[in-house]
């Protein structure tokens, strides 16, 4: 699909300024799409907007439909009667540079229970109303994500294979027993779900009301450890007994002896061609529901993936195995018609992988990070000249160093080859990416908030392969450069990218 010249930033929403622990879907998310229009950006590139799975990441979501429910906002609740000015309260000792994971959550999640139990005695109405259509409207995944998560809870959150009484096999009787028991969950867990969505979609509509587009991100995976592959095991590799028989990762490559073992359940793709790949199909429905631009992690595991016996403890011994390839997408095109995908193809990209790709017109990404250097570790690919129109170009991404940490850490010949490539002393080598990126011929470009600030390696999101410590970084309002958003803007003037004014 062509797009338009425009560019963007990348910021997850956790990493937001906030009183409540972390970045939400409240006031300054929509003070940043204030900012992101005066700086003449048209995107708004997120991670994935699930919930947080094993060392707090958002690509292991308990639910590929739900949302985050620690994103909201929870002065919006209190506007609504349903919390007490002092409940919202900010944490004492809160850290406003990063999350405090393990004070945040329970703080969160203290305040959406009380809030979950006033909404039936102090709700209007319209409000009840609403929820009632809400649970309808997404019926097919609600109830099962809520009954998941109520029983994730009461089962101190072991693998739902080890669940008792028939609620591993789903045995229709266990079910509804269990639906009664933990009735006042379920409906927590709905009435969360609500609360994100309503927000959201707030959220999304005051972003286009400026001319601001959201870039979605959709793993190709999703957790073990989750309401999906609970209640439709048959659609992945698992044993009798519901234990993955092999995990999905990468192989060892130059930046990792031992590959990445990310341990998600592989697909049972043949099981997914039968039903004319419906859950996939209905997956990209749901994502296009929330977002404008769907973001595909780890496309090439389409075309094969790395797949992995599950009782190997690292990436080593795998093997590449052929995916669904064109007929996933043939399949998603002739129910949805043409989407707004990028793909992501970085790392091992094969012949087939690139066909598949120009075949549906999806640009891929282009990571200006990777392009500089000698040996294993540059790919001349990603290097400003030889772009394409159809890519987006990235300084780097939320796996990626900032790109001053980046330059602090890179050996002579990486910053010889890229001060003579852009004719620079390297002294704003942040400013000088951004200006690549944007002056590149690919039609899209996302520069990541931490570039614009130019943040050392502080301001890191995450790293690939290490488990723990990530996903915590914020910023404050005040550490945004004065001239930040004037710069864009007319770098965004020079290169064609900022938005055409409505006709």
């Amino acid at each position: 699909m062509h797009f338009p010249r425009r560019s963007g930033i990348l910021l997850h929403p956790t990493s937001l300024p906030g009183p409540h622990g972390s970045g939400d879907l409240g006031s300054e998310a929509h003070a940043f799409v204030d900012w992101l229009a005066e700086a003449g950006q048209s995107l708004w590139q997120v991670l994935p907007l699930g919930g947080l799975g094993p060392g707090n990441s958002p690509y292991m979501s308990s639910s590929a439909f739900a949302g985050n429910v620690l994103l909201i906002d929870l002065r919006e609740l209190q506007q609504r009667g349903w919390l007490s000015t002092e409940e919202i309260a900010p944490p004492p000792g809160r850290d406003d540079a990063r999350i405090d994971f393990a004070a945040m959550v329970p703080y969160r999640m203290q305040r959406l229970a009380l809030a979950a139990t006033r909404f039936a005695p102090r709700s209007s109405a319209a409000e009840r109303a609403a929820l009632a259509a809400f649970e309808q409207q997404h019926a097919d995944w609600l109830g099962d994500y809520a009954l998941f998560m109520a029983l994730a809870e009461h089962h101190g959150w072991r693998d739902w294979c080890e669940w008792p009484d028939g609620l591993a096999a789903r045995e229709p009787a266990a079910l509804q027993r269990a639906r009664e028991t933990h009735r006042e969950r379920i409906a927590f867990w709905v009435f969360c779900q609500w609360c994100f969505f309503r927000q959201w979609a707030a959220l999304r509509a005051h972003a286009h009301s400026r001319g601001v587009q959201i870039v979605g991100d959709m793993p190709i995976f999703v957790a073990y450890q989750s309401a999906d592959v609970w209640a439709r095991p048959r659609l992945f590799e698992l044993d009798a007994s519901g234990r993955p028989t092999v995990v999905a990762g990468v192989p060892p490559d130059a930046f990792s002896a031992t590959g990445q073992r990310w341990g998600n359940p592989l697909y049972r793709w043949s099981e997914h061609a039968k039903g004319g790949y419906a859950w996939w199909v209905e997956r990209v429905r749901r994502s296009f529901e929330l977002v404008d631009i769907v973001r595909i992690d780890h496309f090439r595991g389409f075309a094969a993936h790395w797949e992995i016996p599950a009782s190997e403890p690292t990436a080593r011994k795998g093997a590449w195995v052929k995916g669904p390839g064109e007929a996933l997408f043939r399949a998603i095109a002739d129910a949805l018609g043409p989407l707004p995908i990028i793909a992501e193809d970085l790392g091992v990209i094969t012949p087939d992988v690139e066909a598949m790709r120009l075949a549906f017109a999806f640009p891929g990404m282009r990571i200006l990070q990777f392009a500089w250097g000698e040996g294993e570790a540059a790919e001349p690919r990603f290097l400003p000249h030889r772009h394409a129109s159809d890519s987006v170009v990235y300084t780097g991404t939320h796996d990626n160093d900032t790109t001053l940490g980046w330059w602090q850490a890179a050996d002579e010949a990486t910053r010889h080859h890229l001060r003579e490539y852009l004719a620079t002393d390297g002294r704003a080598i942040h400013w000088d990416m951004i200006r690549a990126a944007s002056a590149s011929v690919a039609d899209t470009a996302i520069h990541p908030l931490q570039d614009v600030m130019g943040l050392d390696s502080s301001g890191r999101m995450n790293f690939p392969g290490q488990g723990e410590g990530w996903w915590a970084w914020r910023f404050r309002r005040e550490q945004l450069p004065a001239d930040a958003a004037a710069r864009l803007r007319r770098m965004g003037a020079l290169y064609e990218r900022l938005p055409k004014p409505a006709l």
